[in-house]
């Protein structure tokens, strides 16, 4: 059996965070936490690291807003935004700082269930393709300093390309290490063959 879904939930009118909470546990998803106040969504966030966060525009201690920015920059979850205004500069601003739905009060069970699922897939296309770019950053770095380690061999022991590539590798193969480690035991360590 698949884990549930778990969600935060900041809304500062008892009745729609109540609402919200049952049509959720209705649906099969696990809220976690709730509360009134953006400051304190961002304990429930930091306490519970749930899959979904579920924030209003208007709260009390930090607005929707500005919680959706700070748990974008330092958690993993997918924001969507509750307002009862659906003003397009509003939308944007949620938006810009990490919203990935936005639900527009008074909602319909049938539109929140459908906005928390198009944020989670959102979110987990921006991860891969996040965890794709830091993958391809990181062989990128790997082969760069691979081939200036590859030039101070070539340079300072008279070795043929292949030879220097040769001697990282089974540096890198013998010593249980990566070649981008051996690479830079050659460039600062003065690591010769």
């Amino acid at each position: 059996m698949a884990a549930k879904v778990t969600v935060v939930i900041a809304e500062d009118e008892a009745i729609i965070r109540m609402d919200l909470r049952e049509t959720l546990i209705e649906e099969g998803y696990a809220v976690v936490g709730d509360t009134a106040r953006g400051d304190d969504a961002l304990d429930l966030v930091a306490e519970h690291n749930p899959d979904v966060v579920i924030l209003d525009i208007k709260m009390p201690g930090l607005d929707g807003i500005e919680t959706a920015r700070r748990i974008a920059a330092s958690h993993d979850a997918a924001v969507v935004i509750l307002t009862a205004f659906s003003q397009r500069d509003l939308i944007e601003r949620a938006i810009e700082a990490g919203a990935l739905a936005y639900l527009v009060k008074p909602f319909q069970k049938s539109d929140l269930i459908p906005a928390v699922e198009i944020a989670r897939t959102r979110h987990r296309e921006m991860r891969a393709l996040t965890d794709q770019a830091v993958t391809l950053a990181d062989r990128l770095e790997a082969r760069k300093v691979i081939d200036r380690a590859k030039g101070i061999l070539i340079d300072e022991c008279g070795l043929k390309e292949s030879e220097a590539f040769r001697f990282i590798q089974q540096a890198a193969m013998s010593g249980r290490r990566s070649m981008k480690d051996v690479a830079l035991k050659v460039i600062e360590e003065g690591l010769r063959p």
